[in-house]
């Protein structure tokens, strides 16, 4: 039988008690959800992350400019820039994080991990990751399953989606997601990988979901970027054994509080924050006028 974990402090008990991975019962879970057996799951695993890394290669090789205007080519700008603010990994990062999004933005195929509008970030944190340190898929994929289980909980406990609890709830997740993943696949233990996705949740709490137009585009696509940075920055702090020191379950209840406290203008209504600002009205104006179809009047058709 297979378990759906309610919080970290049972996953890790769990786990210790069976002496089982940290991916190990998240499979478990996964099979008997799909009644499959594992072959199955990481075969699928393994097609959802060459979707990933499709992602980022398309969005850094095509053209991406959406309907509205507002995503143009921004990841093949970071990307190609002579002038590096850290050193050309960082700059990897942050243009694949970009990449796999604008991809999203310009309607093509993605993995919603855990949604469509945080999906830059697992992208470009584990397609740089395995970059750097060479890791096999296999591992990477093991990553994957640590970041679902991650997820799982915060979905029971908070929630995964800016309709609900703001973006924080979807790139904070999201960068919790890659936070944990990134320690497990470098060989932290599950008090690493755990308080990395503490120290995330803190760094993204409050952050509100304010799409200009109604689109998920501004300021979403760098939120993917800023989510993988701090996903990564995360994940140094806990390698050091740095203490987030609130415990994660209390961070995800924290996140869950913040986000049914949260207005909800604030909530993915393109009502508050940065729809609101004069720029993003007449942004949402020109583009409101540029969808609407003209239908003929009735008395012309009598």
């Amino acid at each position: 039988m297979s378990i759906l974990f309610s919080d970290f402090k049972e996953w890790k008990e769990y786990c210790e008690k069976k002496n089982v991975k940290l991916f190990e019962p998240v499979l478990e879970y996964e099979k008997d959800q799909k009644d499959k057996d594992a072959d199955f799951v990481w075969e699928n695993l393994q097609k959802a992350y060459d979707v990933m890394r499709d992602a980022v290669k398309t969005g850094l090789e095509e053209d991406m400019q959406s309907r509205s205007g507002m995503i143009n080519n921004g990841a093949k700008k970071v990307y190609q820039n002579p002038l590096t603010v850290l050193d050309p990994n960082f700059q990897k990062l942050i243009a694949r994080a970009l990449a796999a999004k604008e991809v999203n933005s310009c309607m093509g195929r993605v993995v919603a991990a855990p949604t469509a509008g945080a999906s830059g970030i697992l992208p470009g944190t584990m397609f740089t990751l395995q970059e750097i340190h060479g890791l096999e898929d296999r591992k990477i994929l093991e990553g994957l399953l640590v970041g679902a289980g991650i997820a799982l909980i915060i979905e029971q406990k908070a929630s995964l989606a800016g309709a609900v609890g703001g973006c924080q709830a979807e790139t904070g997740s999201a960068a919790a997601m890659a936070s944990g993943a990134i320690v497990y696949c470098l060989g932290g233990d599950t008090d690493q990988v755990f308080n990395a996705v503490a120290i995330t949740i803190q760094c993204m709490l409050g952050l509100v979901c304010d799409p200009v137009a109604g689109l998920v585009e501004v300021p979403c696509v760098v939120r993917n970027a800023s989510a993988a940075a701090i996903a990564n920055s995360s994940a140094q702090i806990a390698l050091s054994n740095v203490s987030g020191v609130i415990p994660v379950d209390e961070c995800v209840d924290a996140l869950g509080e913040v986000g049914q406290s949260m207005e909800t203008k604030y909530k993915e209504t393109a009502m508050g924050g940065l729809a609101m600002t004069l720029t993003g009205q007449n942004i949402s104006k020109k583009v409101l006028i540029q969808d609407i179809e003209m239908l003929p009047d009735e008395d012309e058709n009598d």
